[in-house]
Order: structure tokens, then sequence, then C-alpha cells
């Protein structure tokens, strides 16, 4: 699902610099309305100390009710949790978040990820013992 986000000036412009990290962010509901938290958009460096932004500042997402009540119908219900996909511009010059829901592993699932991850381990020291 597309939805804008609601930024200032310092924050667009490092964002179309493409240095912002959205890699620990999600979605949350607050007063009824969403917000993008933990998103990284670093400081733009030719502006002056004193118009810069916050770097990782709860940012507005802008959504119709209709896709909003969806959204966080499905928060409460299923358990699952918004992430943002992607930042991007839109062909107007607005920007865009990306957003898909996510649920987490289960305990079987972690299980079996630990032992795909122990054996790529063994196997890399076998080799690198053997060779």
């Amino acid at each position: 699902m597309e939805a804008g986000i609601v930024l200032v000036g310092t924050e667009v412009k490092s964002l179309r610099t493409g240095q912002a990290s959205i890699t620990e962010a999600f979605a949350r509901e607050m007063n009824g309305e969403l917000f993008l938290i933990n998103a990284h958009i670093p400081e733009y460096r030719q502006a002056h100390r004193l118009l810069q932004h916050e770097v990782k500042r709860p940012r507005k997402l802008l959504l119709h009710r209709k896709e909003m009540g969806k959204l966080l119908g499905s928060i409460k219900r299923e358990g699952v949790t918004i992430i943002p996909l992607s930042v991007y511009f839109n062909p107007r010059g607005i920007a865009k978040v990306e957003l898909g829901l996510a649920k987490g592993k289960r305990k079987e699932d972690k299980r079996e990820a630990d032992k795909a991850r122990d054996w790529s381990r063994e196997k890399a020291r076998l080799l690198r013992n053997k060779g």
C-alpha cells in the first residue's frame, strides 16, 4: 500500500540525495493516526544547523480513511506489524512510502533458521580445515 509522508524541508533534500535508511523502521498508530517510527533520514549538510531536523523523529503517514482502517484492523486482529518497504518520489515529486504487513516468525520457524545457520557455519568450518 502506498502512503504519503509528512516531511520538513531539509528532510526532503536529504531524501533526494538517497541516504535514508528504513531497515529498522515500522509504523505505529498514535491518537488514531499512523506514524513512521525509527526511520533514519540524515541531516542535510548544506543547510544551516538551525534549520536541521531530528534524524529519527516520528513522521506522520498520510492515508485514506478506508486504507488506514484496513491496516489498523489487521494490526489489532492478527498481531502483524506495518513495515516500510521503500521510500521514493512519485512522478509529481511527492515523497511516498510503500507499506507492507509483516508477521513474525513462530518458534518452529526460528528453530529451522537456527539449524540452517548452524549447518552453514559447520560446513564452512569443515571446508576451511580440510583445505
